[in-house]
């Protein structure tokens, strides 16, 4: 599929031409057209040989005719004219925090900045707070954001890297016969970016799997082959290396290579107090030297007399000690999810029907789904009217009537304004089974500002869920200003839950602050936000921070069965109508 080729070449245009200054109505225009080609299910290529460009909304004539010659050409020539005129490194200086395209303007025109490593100059030099509109303060956030941005490169999201290795580890099954084999390091760990990406085989024939794995259609450079343990680097630009160890030690090289360090140094020092030594080779006593274990993972964790720890607890936060007791949690599970409450149609700005939305979810064995489409003051976003709610409410009762399997929750994501309130009436949430609450808008006021709008939205009755409520987006926009203990001391007294955004750019709440507002007594919603279908799979990147928030199944509200959740959704709004009363 060359959607994702043909959506980035459509975002460029809009950075171009918003850096350019055109009108913002042609800007959205291509951004939207990007972000609908993006998320299509369907190949873009079938769909121009079909002569269907048109029918994907967002796309008019003119930009699906400059789809179709690119698609015929591999050329667009639209696009070679705006670089002719705007230096098409500028795109990449638009995706530094603090830098939006017309700061980016600004840098080229009075200081010729092109490139990071130009921004980085003028940074040290102390160039910008002499610039038209900027200053100190606006110098030392676009400096902020050029390290977010440094530390973002060579990184990976999760929801990228964990497809591309289940691919590798798919083909090299497949073209091995190979039985035993598994990621390893931060990605078997779940964490939300990843660096290198590591493999971990049990096999007695290393060089049937060397040759196979340098092979790979994802291999862009081979950057060494050797006996037991190769390095690719694939198209993306990400480092793959693949080792391989005799079956015997298979457990102990998957528990030593999955890591963390800080929880293999600690794993390490209980094992020498109790008379063994552990490395990637297996479990050794220190009087004898005789091996007792390593072909098992779990090996490792019996020997030295705990319960065996998820992969995605392994970071030294407690969960050796919990081990040692017998007292780990048992941590959320996929089998557990009953449904998603956080998904968007086309009536706003989702690519699928409610009926093609329904239908995915069905597929995937849930028992419940929130359609919560944008309302009104996200113009951007097709914001819904009252009218338009209750039309698509004749929509969403079709469904249920012919599908009693699934039930389709009629909601809404409003939007937190400035001043605290939502931008739909209360009567009109009033009538809707899930209301979801988020701000969208001035992300950068003050903590206290920020803090005062979210209690206005959870002291309103009709609000169940806050949605991605620190507002991160992972190596672009870093969390609103906001105090996490005063947000879930907020979230507990009004009895509103929060969402665990499962969006690989968002997984807002980090693990972190999950785990803490879960003990807290605060339902988590592991929520996809999904704009399509294909989206729903998010839900497995939620469950992954969910699990690594030390999250049980009853911490999880979209873990209960439909009755139960209905229950729990009415209940805020009779607890705070009664204390108004």
């Amino acid at each position: 599929m060359r959607n994702q080729e043909v959506a980035k070449i459509l975002h460029d245009i809009s950075v171009l031409l918003d850096i350019k200054g055109e009108s913002r109505f042609r800007v959205v225009a291509y951004e939207e057209a990007a972000r609908r080609i993006e998320n299509w299910p369907e190949p873009i290529e079938e769909v121009w040989k079909n002569g269907k460009l048109e029918d994907i909304p967002g796309i008019g004539q003119s930009i699906a005719s400059k789809i179709a010659e690119y698609l015929a050409t591999g050329k667009m020539a639209y696009y070679e004219e705006l670089t002719r005129e705007i230096p098409p490194e500028l795109i990449e200086l638009t995706e530094i925090p603090g830098v939006g395209p017309k700061i980016a303007r600004l840098l080229y025109e009075q200081l010729g900045i092109k490139t990071p490593e130009d921004l980085e100059r003028a940074i040290q030099e102390k160039k910008l707070r002499n610039l038209p509109r900027l200053g100190a303060k606006s110098e030392e956030k676009i400096a902020r954001g050029l390290e977010m941005f440094r530390r973002k490169t060579g990184r990976m999201l999760l929801g990228q890297a964990l497809p591309l290795v289940e691919g590798i580890v798919a083909l090299l099954r497949e073209r091995t016969g190979v039985e035993k084999i598994s990621p390893a390091g931060s990605i078997r760990r779940m964490k939300e970016t990843i660096g290198d990406i590591d493999i971990l085989v049990a096999s007695s024939r290393p060089q049937l799997i060397m040759d196979v794995f340098v092979a790979l259609p994802q291999v862009r450079e081979v950057l060494a082959k050797g006996d037991t343990k190769s390095s690719i680097v694939t198209h993306e630009g990400i480092q793959v290396d693949v080792r391989v160890v005799e079956e015997e030690c298979f457990g102990a090289a998957l528990q030593y290579f999955t890591g963390s360090k800080a929880h293999n140094i600690k794993l390490r020092e209980i094992a020498l107090k109790k008379g063994f030594k552990v490395n990637e080779y297996g479990v050794f006593r220190l009087d004898t030297n005789e091996r007792v274990g390593g072909e098992r993972e779990e090996d490792i964790y019996e020997i030295l007399g705990m319960e065996w720890i998820p992969p995605e607890l392994r970071e030294d936060q407690g969960e050796i000690e919990c081990a040692l007791e017998k007292k780990l949690p048992v941590l959320v599970d996929m089998k557990d999810i009953r449904g998603d409450l956080h998904v968007h149609s086309h009536w706003s700005d989702g690519v699928a029907s409610i009926e093609e939305m329904a239908q995915a979810a069905l597929a995937r064995g849930y028992q419940y789904l929130a359609i919560c489409d944008h309302t009104q003051s996200l113009a951007v976003a097709s914001g819904l009217t009252p009218e338009e709610i209750h039309e698509r409410e004749r929509e969403i009762q079709r469904w249920n009537e012919r599908h009693p399997e699934l039930l389709v929750l009629n909601g809404v994501e409003a939007n937190i304004l400035s001043d605290g309130s939502l931008d739909f009436p209360d009567k009109e949430l009033a009538l809707l089974e899930v209301v979801v609450a988020g701000l969208h808008s001035g992300l950068t006021q003050k903590e206290e500002k920020i803090l005062k709008r979210l209690e206005l939205a959870m002291k309103n009755p009709y609000v169940q869920i806050i949605s991605h409520p620190t507002g991160r987006i992972i190596g672009k926009r870093e969390a609103y200003e906001i105090n996490c203990d005063v947000l879930f001391a907020m979230a507990k007294a009004t009895h509103t839950s929060l969402e665990l955004n499962a969006q690989p750019e968002r997984l807002d709440l980090r693990d972190v602050d999950a785990r803490k507002a879960a003990q807290e007594g605060i339902k988590i919603v592991i929520s996809t936000d999904a704009h399509d279908p294909g989206s729903l799979e998010y839900m497995r990147y939620g469950v992954a921070q969910a699990r690594r928030a030390w999250l049980r199944k009853e911490d999880v509200l979209n873990t209960f069965d439909r009755e139960e959740l209905l229950e729990f959704l009415a209940r805020k709004r009779k607890l705070l109508l009664r204390e108004e009363h």
